[in-house]
């Protein structure tokens, strides 16, 4: 193997520039940006040739130059945050974006957004109106309190919360409570951020009534309920209720505050899952104010939802933070589209992208399984195609221990290694972000649209995912 005729075969600059498809790309995008791209390729390539040990497979990557330029020079003018195909089964997958909208609210969503709307205006006043109008009149509906708002995620409506009813003064918390939210952002942290103390009590697997009691002091300005959510603590435990918090903070004139994290308005134990407490019980328990995540089990963007009564709300409102907390008026929109399918069960579960993977049964996922088994097969990649039972996860800090029977597809290329797939997916055009199982590639059909299977297969087929020699190799 002669390796510097390999080097010497390589095109020169000069004459790729004057090729056709090389001047069309010149057109489309620019010529610094192709420059750009022919000196990456060109330095990948001869880094390539140098480490490569067969002739053959060097040859046929200077055949493939000018489509790893044209690859190249359109990555550097696609947008980095792209649309991915979720076949890790996790439904609320955090690092994955959490929630998908529906294509039909984010239609209604892009009509608002391109042009000019009513986010603070009252149309029927004709003067200035409030981004929680949109929505409060719905959320008071739906849950039962007297006042609602949001805020861009739930920590900031923690804060929010804790810094317009106990700033300065103490919050009584259970120890069991204090989760880390994600990210290493905490409860307690959050807490001082706000300007409130925190009051330990309890242990962390069981905390009594007295304990609420004995902590109770003139500094006392609400007690706080964590709901925990992405943890469970099982075994020798005990925790006190809100029900049984009521009568103790009206004695002493305080507010119950609850944060249920992932907040859900439907109770999902007559679909199989594991019961969650629902944020309208939590109102009809009388919590003075509740907030809940906007984009886990509710379905819906990123925000922090609060509601509860209405002199607690106002407060917040006038809050100075609240303006730098703030929804967008996507999130508004957002919200108040998905809020109203819950306005009917049915249609909430068929609508909202969450719920309907929730909900959605063992025959429905083989049978979408099946379709995608089949559509991979007729393709004629080179691999070993099957069926396999597995489990999706809900994720995103929601019912952790739940499990829902799932299948998937699994994939065992012929020509490569799993590894070396699952790295080419994650580089498609669209990827597709797989579970790597027993060196297999796993894709759990729950978490996946049927619309994107072709999509899926013809990328997997024209870009020469599973051979040896890949437009996508090296990238």
């Amino acid at each position: 193997m002669n390796k510097n005729l390999l080097y010497r075969s390589i095109p020169k600059v000069d004459v790729l520039l004057e090729d056709e498809a090389v001047k069309g790309m010149i057109e489309q995008y620019s010529r610094d940006s192709v420059m750009e791209a022919i000196h990456i390729e060109m330095d990948k390539l001869r880094k390539f040739i140098g480490q490569c040990e067969e002739e053959e497979k060097a040859k046929a990557q200077i055949a493939l130059l000018k489509e790893h330029i044209e690859l190249t020079v359109a990555a550097m003018h696609t947008p980095n945050m792209k649309m991915v195909i979720n076949g890790t089964g996790t439904i609320l997958h955090t690092n994955l974006g959490r929630a998908p909208i529906g294509w039909k609210h984010m239609e209604r969503v892009a009509a608002l957004a391109t042009g000019y709307s009513n986010l603070e205006y009252n149309l029927e006043a004709g003067r200035r109106g409030e981004r929680y109008a949109h929505f409060e009149k719905l959320l008071c509906k739906l849950t039962g309190a007297e006042a609602a708002m949001a805020v861009n995620n739930n920590a900031a409506a923690v804060m929010l919360v804790l810094s317009s009813l106990a700033k300065g003064g103490e919050v009584v918390v259970s120890r069991g409570e204090l989760v880390e939210i994600g990210g290493k952002f905490r409860i307690p942290d959050v807490m001082e951020q706000s300007g409130a103390t925190l009051v330990e009590v309890g242990t962390t697997n069981k905390t009594h009534y007295d304990d609420y009691v004995d902590a109770i002091t003139e500094k006392t300005k609400a007690l706080l309920k964590v709901h925990t959510s992405n943890y469970r603590i099982v075994g020798f435990t005990d925790t006190v209720g809100i029900d049984e918090l009521i009568p103790l903070a009206k004695e002493h004139d305080l507010p119950v505050i609850e944060d249920l994290g992932s907040g859900v308005l439907i109770d999902l134990s007559k679909y199989g899952i594991t019961y969650e407490p629902t944020v309208q019980e939590s109102i009809a328990k009388g919590a003075d104010v509740v907030c809940f995540s906007g984009d886990k089990l509710l379905g819906g963007p990123q925000a922090g939802i609060i509601i509860g009564k209405k002199k607690y709300i106002d407060k917040m409102k006038k809050n100075q933070l609240t303006r730098a907390l703030r929804i967008d008026k996507f999130t508004a929109a957002t919200l108040e589209l998905v809020l109203q399918e819950y306005l009917s069960e049915e249609k909430a579960i068929q609508n909202i992208p969450v719920l309907r993977m929730i909900t959605k049964s063992l025959e429905e996922v083989t049978n979408d399984a099946r379709t995608l088994s089949r559509m991979l097969k007729r393709a004629g990649l080179p691999a070993k195609i099957e069926l396999q039972a597995c489990e999706s996860q809900i994720g995103g800090g929601s019912l952790p221990l739940e499990r829902i029977p799932s299948m998937a597809v699994t994939i065992r290329p012929e020509k490569i290694s799993v590894p070396e797939l699952e790295e080419r997916m994650r580089h498609l055009p669209v990827p597709i972000i797989p579970r790597t199982v027993n060196d297999t590639i796993l894709l759990d059909v729950r978490t996946m649209d049927k619309k994107v299977f072709r999509l899926m297969i013809s990328q997997l087929k024209e870009l020469d995912v599973l051979e040896e020699i890949s437009l996508i190799a090296e990238r």
